[in-house]
């Protein structure tokens, strides 16, 4: 159980901490610094590999939160696993959708240097993963304060 615990928070940290990073450090940063063409080919390249790093962790944390649950019977599951589990799903969604739509478009908009098209995805993601941060933030506050709290 340990090791499905240490993977899980591995997983979190490197999703939300991307996040966290992405939005509140990168993105302030390149909007100063770059002009559009360059600023989405830049997130266009983050995105592709930060993206990779989140399947691996969406895979590292439905598979270790699934062992956890598994191993606990029905009865000893407490509420916050349930209300972790059910935000995790829910990111897990957005993230999908973000992933197969906007950043398709953001692709696809990039490689036809299709400005306005580009920033108008990358606008869309960024609402998305501003979305997805609350949620990662609020999951860790639950994963945190929920043992506290009671079971």
């Amino acid at each position: 159980m340990a090791l499905a615990r240490l993977l899980h928070v591995f997983g979190i940290v490197v999703w939300v901490g991307g996040m966290f990073f992405a939005y509140l450090a990168l993105r302030p940063a390149a909007a100063q610094e770059l002009e559009p063409p360059q600023r989405l080919r830049l997130w266009r390249r983050v995105l592709q590999r930060f993206f990779s790093w989140v399947w691996f962790a969406v895979a590292l944390i439905l598979g270790s939160g699934w062992y956890m649950m598994w191993q606990l019977s029905d009865a000893s599951v407490p509420w916050y696993a349930y209300a972790m589990m059910g935000t995790g799903l829910l990111m897990m969604l957005i993230f999908m959708h973000v992933f197969f739509a906007p950043f398709r478009r953001l692709r696809l908009s990039v490689a036809a240097q299709d400005w306005n098209s580009a920033g108008n995805a990358l606008n869309q993601i960024r609402i998305l993963v501003a979305a997805n941060l609350i949620l990662g933030l609020v999951n860790i506050a639950v994963a945190t304060l929920g043992p506290a709290i009671g079971a």
